[in-house]
């Protein structure tokens, strides 16, 4: 099987910056994109940033400028670096990773724990 366990949420101020990591472990051939999604009380979870193996990138426009997602293949870790803080960037943020599980030749989507992120106005 595989986790993936995010760490790095809290309590921040408007302005502030957080970074959170997401690492993948278990049974791992490969793993394909990894993401960070949020949801906010009351809202659908809602991509935030995701990224390839190969690096390429997309953001959600309401983060684009702010945000940035990065990886590390060989600790199969994702990063989102936060930065320009906004109230209603306040949501659990999941991690999400496609993983090509070691003997199956599959892809499965797994996903974190969630971790709460809450900015302070």
């Amino acid at each position: 099987q595989v986790q993936l366990v995010e760490s790095g949420g809290g309590l921040v101020q408007a302005g502030g910056s957080l970074r959170l990591s997401c690492a993948a472990s278990g049974s791992i051939f490969s793993i394909n994109a990894m993401g960070w999604y949020r949801q906010a009380p009351g809202n659908q979870r809602e991509l935030v940033a995701a990224i390839t193996s190969g690096g390429s990138t997309n953001y959600a426009d309401s983060v684009k400028g702010r945000f940035t997602i990065a990886r590390d293949n060989a600790k199969n870790t994702v990063y989102l670096q936060m930065n320009s803080l906004k109230p209603e960037d306040t949501a659990v943020y999941y991690c999400n990773a496609g993983v090509v599980v070691a003997g199956t030749g599959y892809e499965y989507e797994y996903w974190g724990q969630g971790t709460q992120v809450t900015v302070s106005s």
